[in-house]
């Protein structure tokens, strides 16, 4: 296997100076393998062409043994390298001038020639006042002309059409194409089409095209995915030509110029003194880009050649990390070849493909194309060499190696996981069983992109339920203890997203998870990870159990101190995680008593839909102290939260109105409270023409509060409440159906409300809703029928619609307020029945 040295790793930083002797030591930098590059092909002595080339390739082997011989000192043996010989078998000579000197006469002689030349010109730099001879200049005009122009042309390429027999490249090597040929090619492309012949090179851009054309129909097609920033496509920008850039800008683009029309040595030496440059710059990136070296380098891994593949993919792997470049790889077709190497037995560029594809599958075009190649199934294959990672490490490379290509096939899951359809690919590929195996390794670099993985499918309940049957959540817990923050972040990520389920939260519990997410909260300068850990405490805070333990572990009192100073990713999680803990009298007092009140209440101010949902339902949660409803109302929180009902987010509104409910009951003077609101009585009563079930449960909770003031509920019937509530009345959402009963139920007791209310159809619905198997439903509704049945019009239609029957079964409930209900209606029409038939007889 072909080894990248970097920097460190080779003694002699200017080889060209050492092959080809001191004359050509010209340049200090980087750029010496490109000057010497020009001096051979631009030589205008065809003897010295011919000759100079042929060495040069003759030496090749020498070449590539020398830095074979360098890697493999510095790297050691891999498997997929033959032995090294390295006994001398000929004489040493201390540069390629002195060799080529005593080994060819002609070449001695060219270059005494050159000497003096070099002296002449350097004697007429030295007087430049002198001017040449109108006559010298003349002869000298006429000897660069005429025939013996010709004969010096007819020489040169006599000399290169015989280097050329003896040097003639492999077909493989026909695939380079130059950038400006690509026209030429698309032309290709067009007449094969119609029947023409096709040239070799001419895949190296069709697939490219073919996928492209795929892509935009299947564009059309959405993915339900959780996608980030990342999927947006950049606009494509190139260097304007006028721009100052700076000089490694033009050396790549000689680079990539080699590369298009060198042999297989070239080509090497060019790959090497690429990899060389800041591949993380962008200026590099795009010089490779603008030039036409993408095409080549993808075109490279078309070939035989192990070591060039190797090469191209360490450049297009660095030089992926930008977008631009990420998405000219997809275009130009990339993706299916890197999905091919896969299947390649070198292990190097197994890892070096899936790497790659790592990078590139950042966005939703080329996660597809990498499932349409079947790259997702030949990815997890990849997971699968690691079998042996669960025993200790060994010294072996082979071991070694085995990790990292499972590694680098998890780390391109990683990337592809965030499509819907590629988790589902995924897991019908085996993927789970594979991640659950490699989590119970020790390699901590591979344990990351594993669990990366797995928290990006967690969000789907199919996984949920596989990872639960694997025991990964034990694993994950386990890795939580670990000293990687990295590792800890997506552990903690992973157990956020199973968390939904409460049996996957019990486990968290019952396998010591919680100790140390509590412990994990008192460092907050990882952000990152601070935000996953207050987002798994979040997500297990929805069982009481768990609430219990995190009080004993002092986590409630340092969620206080998080709600200061912090990104709004971590305030969601920590206001959503007190928002469960304040359901619990304990932990209200708690959070007053450290002083969370006014900083949850300052948070109602903010912009953020999931943070302001969070923190209302904590405030509300709050609210249901009377001390702590005293300093909400103090902070002015009442009119905050009001104010949030005029949101355009449903989920704060209703979260908003279910706040209200808590603060109305608790305030000490409510009815006057909400009458100073000035519109907010109206804007409540509007809401309920929103098409939002939330948000109607919502605020008719609000309205069955309001109600409770005879003042409020005057206003509130002038605003039209009771058409609107009977138009609800139609509904199968036994939450909606709960809380519009008991809206009812309390609006019956103004005036002629009673009688509105069965004059706009809402009694029969009502009827209905003790079929209902919610006991919740059966209460409210019962009393709703009870205040509605003393009006005679609404006893009729309630017998009408078997009501009767129905109640009857309730008043046996154990429900003591369902029974009494249940009880007074059936009395309300009973008694209309007695008057009715004592009326008929009289």
């Amino acid at each position: 296997m072909y080894m990248w040295p970097d920097e460190n790793q080779i003694a002699n930083r200017n080889p060209i100076a050492k092959i080809l002797g001191l004359d050509y030591n010209v340049m200090k930098d980087d750029s010496s393998i490109l000057e010497i590059l020009d001096k051979i092909a631009k030589d205008d002595d065809p003897e010295k062409f011919y000759r100079g080339t042929q060495i040069l390739n003759g030496v090749s082997a020498i070449t590539g043994d020398c830095l074979e011989s360098c890697h493999t000192s510095a790297w050691g043996k891999t498997d997929d390298e033959e032995e090294i010989n390295y006994d001398r078998k000929g004489a040493i000579y201390k540069d390629l001038f002195t060799f080529l000197k005593e080994k060819s006469a002609k070449f001695s002689e060219n270059m005494s020639k050159q000497t003096r030349l070099n002296e002449e010109q350097q004697k007429e730099k030295d007087q430049p006042h002198e001017a040449p001879k109108k006559e010298e200049a003349d002869s000298l005009r006429k000897a660069t002309t005429g025939s013996g122009k010709s004969l010096l042309k007819n020489q040169i390429n006599l000399g290169k059409n015989q280097m050329t027999k003896r040097l003639e490249p492999s077909l493989n090597w026909k695939t380079t194409v130059d950038f400006k040929d690509r026209k030429i090619l698309q032309r290709d492309t067009q007449e094969e089409k119609h029947g023409g012949k096709l040239e070799k090179s001419a895949p190296s851009v069709s697939p490219g095209r073919a996928l492209k054309n795929a892509d935009k129909i299947e564009e059309i097609v959405s993915e339900s995915s959780s996608e980030s920033e990342e999927d947006e496509e950049p606009p494509d920008h190139r260097q304007e030509a006028n721009a100052d850039l700076p000089s490694e800008y033009w050396q790549i683009q000689k680079l990539v110029k080699y590369l298009k029309g060198g042999n297989q040595t070239a080509t090497v030496i060019a790959l090497c003194s690429m990899k060389d440059f800041n591949l993380a710059q962008e200026t590099c990136q795009l010089a490779i880009r603008d030039v036409g070296g993408l095409e080549v380098l993808i075109n490279l891994l078309d070939t035989d050649e192990v070591k060039c593949k190797i090469g191209s993919l360490k450049i297009l792997k660095e030089i992926s990390h930008n977008p631009q470049i990420r998405r000219n790889i997809v275009d130009l077709g990339g993706l299916p070849i890197m999905v091919n190497i896969l299947d390649s037995p070198h292990k190097s560029l197994k890892c070096l493909a899936a790497e790659t594809i790592a990078n590139v599958a950042k966005f939703k075009r080329a996660r597809r194309a990498v499932r349409h190649h079947g790259g997702i199934t030949k990815l997890v294959a990849l997971l699968d060499c690691a079998q042996n990672a669960t025993e200790p490490v060994q010294s072996s490379l082979y071991d070694e190696r085995d990790v990292e290509v499972a590694r680098c096939g998890a780390q391109a899951l990683w990337s592809c996981s965030k499509s819907y359809t590629n988790k589902e690919a995924i897991r019908k590929a085996g993927g789970i069983p594979l991640l659950a195996r490699l989590l119970k390794t020790s390699h901590e670099n591979m344990l990351i992109p594993v669990v990366g993985t797995l928290q990006e499918c967690a969000s789907e309940e199919n996984y949920r339920a596989a990872i639960k049957a694997e025991r990964i959540i034990e694993n994950l817990v386990k890795n939580l203890n670990s000293e990687n923050e990295q590792l800890q972040e997506h552990c903690a990520m992973a157990i956020y997203q199973c968390a939904e389920d409460e049996e996957t939260r019990d486990l968290v519990r019952l396998h010591g998870g919680l100790k140390p997410l509590a412990s994990l909260l008192n460092n907050t300068d990882n952000k990152k990870r601070l935000a996953a850990v207050t987002g798994a405490i979040w997500k297990c805070s929805i069982s009481k159990e768990n609430v219990t333990k995190f009080r004993e572990y002092k986590a409630i009192e340092t969620l206080v101190g998080l709600l200061t100073d912090q990104p709004e990713e971590v305030l969601v999680n920590v206001v959503g995680a007190l928002g469960e803990c304040c359901q619990e009298y304990e932990n209200r007092v708690l959070v007053r008593k450290c002083g969370g009140i006014q900083p949850l209440v300052n948070l109602l101010v903010g912009i953020n839909q999931a943070l302001l949902v969070n923190v209302t339902k904590a405030v509300g949660a709050c609210a249901v102290e009377s001390e702590s409803m005293m300093i909400i109302d103090r902070l002015d929180g009442v009119r905050l939260l009001w104010s949030l009902l005029k949101n355009p987010h449903p989920d704060v509104k209703a979260s908003a109105a279910w706040a209200l409910c808590p603060c109305i009951q608790n305030a000490k003077d409510a009815g006057e409270m909400v009458r100073s609101f000035v519109g907010g009585l109206e804007l409540v009563v509007n809401l309920l023409k929103s098409d939002n079930k939330e948000v109607l449960a919502s605020v008719c909770a609000a309205i069955t509060n309001i109600a409770k003031d005879q003042e409020n509920l005057a206003v509130i019937t002038d605003h039209g409440v009771v058409p609107l509530l009977s138009k609800l009345a139609n509904t199968n959402n036994d939450k909606l159906r709960r809380h519009l009963a008991e809206a009812i139920s309390r609006c019956c007791m103004w005036g002629r409300n009673r009688v509105a209310f069965g004059e706009h159809k809402a009694v029969a619905p009502l009827v209905r809703y003790l079929k209902s198997n919610d006991t919740n439903v059966h209460r409210a509704t019962a009393q709703a029928l009870y205040q509605l049945s003393e009006d005679a019009n609404n006893c009729i239609t309630m017998h009408e619609n078997s009501a009767v029957k129905l109640l009857l079964d309730m008043v046996g409930s154990p429900d003591q307020d369902l029974q009494e209900a249940a009880a007074g209606c059936i009395s309300n029409i009973r008694r209309l029945a007695l008057a009715t038939e004592k009326a008929r007889y009289t």
